[in-house]
């Protein structure tokens, strides 16, 4: 690639999308806003564009929520990474679920905007399912290697396993966002131990 492919602007048309991306990010941050109470005009006006260029990238509001989202897949996939990679039970555990609520800090203004979007688009409530199940695999993955290693005992359907782990960790990032008793730390900190005695049988360190 020659230095000026390398600098050359991007398409007319993803610079629009982004723009409308951006506008959008910016009203969910901009105060307790809901995602109904924004205004596609708005979110148009904001970036520049016509209120029929954000209907020529998005159908509504929600799937221009689940775009937004992409960035935090993205994370949570760099933290699933973790776990799937070498060190002690505990560390490649802790790290990715930490590793999640880092994802969640950074983009909770959207994560609470996707949830009103799945609440109302059954498109974009499919896609939030899709996109959980990417990761049981994943996840899977380590837990047969962790058995046929001799690590973690025998136990329930691996690819079971893993999906409620991880339902799991998606109820304690709903809480969170929609208010609960718990906080951040307590919903790690249990998360942890949970992961830890449903794949390990017990809690790697722990004392009997």
């Amino acid at each position: 690639m020659t230095e000026d492919t390398e600098r050359r602007p991007p398409p007319r048309g993803d610079r629009r999308r982004a723009a409308l991306l951006e506008s959008l990010d910016h009203f969910l941050q901009d105060g307790p806003h809901s995602l109904e109470s924004i205004n596609i005009a708005d979110i148009s006006r904001r970036a520049g564009v016509t209120r029929s260029a954000f209907y020529f990238y998005f159908e509504n509001k929600a799937a221009a929520v689940a775009a937004l989202m992409e960035a935090m897949y993205d994370e949570a996939f760099e933290a699933t990474d973790v776990l799937v990679g070498e060190g002690e039970p505990r560390a490649r555990i802790e790290g990715t679920i930490q590793g999640l609520f880092g994802a969640w800090d950074r983009h909770q203004h959207v994560y609470r905007a996707m949830l009103e979007a799945r609440a109302t688009s059954p498109a974009v409530r499919q896609m939030w399912e899709s996109d959980r199940q990417s990761f049981v695999p994943h996840v899977a993955g380590m837990i047969v290697a962790e058995r046929e290693a001799g690590h973690a005992p025998p136990g329930p359907d691996a690819v079971t396993l893993a999906t409620v782990l991880l339902e799991l960790n998606d109820r304690a990032l709903e809480r969170l966002t929609l208010g609960g008793p718990l906080s951040r730390e307590e919903h790690v900190e249990a998360l942890v131990h949970i992961w830890l005695s449903a794949i390990y049988g017990s809690v790697p360190g722990s004392k009997p």
